[in-house]
């Protein structure tokens, strides 16, 4: 059973860039990765087009599909009426690029922090928008056309000849037994 697509999330290609300085930053603040700079900034771009072509973000009706990896693909199918919150945070050195980093939350999580996190969506508020409307919309409740008596009992004739109906099954099994 497949369900309509109702949008999918394209990645802005400054992720690579990002990627990259961030990289960057990291080994030299560690010292030790400056030597490794000359392997690793080859293998890395060759890399980071397949990681970035690899990722994506699926809305549907029902839930949140997301997708990356390479060597070790990861698909993450997030119910929305489980997700509690869509964190969208901006640091430094995303700002220079221009990025932003979008934070799912659900309910019932183990641990600290996002179930899923994803860089770089173009149009990332528009996204987050729309996840919390399809939620909203999936998760609003109709109202009943039945209305309460004086007393407060919706329903409870209905229950009470059910409950009934099935007790006289019962009794009908354990007589032809």
């Amino acid at each position: 059973m497949s369900e309509n697509v109702l949008l999918s999330a394209s990645f802005n290609p400054a992720v690579k860039q990002y990627w990259l300085m961030s990289w960057l930053l990291v080994s030299v603040l560690t010292l030790i990765g400056i030597p490794l700079l000359i392997l690793s900034i080859p293998i890395f771009l060759l890399v980071s087009g397949k990681m970035l072509s690899a990722m994506s973000a699926t809305l549907t009706e029902r839930k949140l599909v997301v997708k990356r990896g390479i060597l070790f693909k990861v698909e993450k199918s997030i119910p929305l009426e489980k997700i509690t919150d869509v964190a969208m945070s901006q640091g430094p050195l995303m700002r220079a690029f221009n990025l932003q980093r979008l934070s799912f939350e659900t309910a019932g999580q183990s641990g600290p922090g996002a179930l899923v996190s994803l860089i770089g969506i173009v149009d990332a508020a528009e996204f987050r928008e729309a996840i919390l409307t399809q939620k909203d919309n999936m998760t609003a409740k109709p109202i009943s056309s039945k209305t309460t008596d004086d007393a407060g009992d919706t329903g409870l004739e209905e229950l009470t000849a059910s409950v009934k109906r099935i007790e006289a099954l019962l009794e009908k099994l354990v007589a032809a037994k």
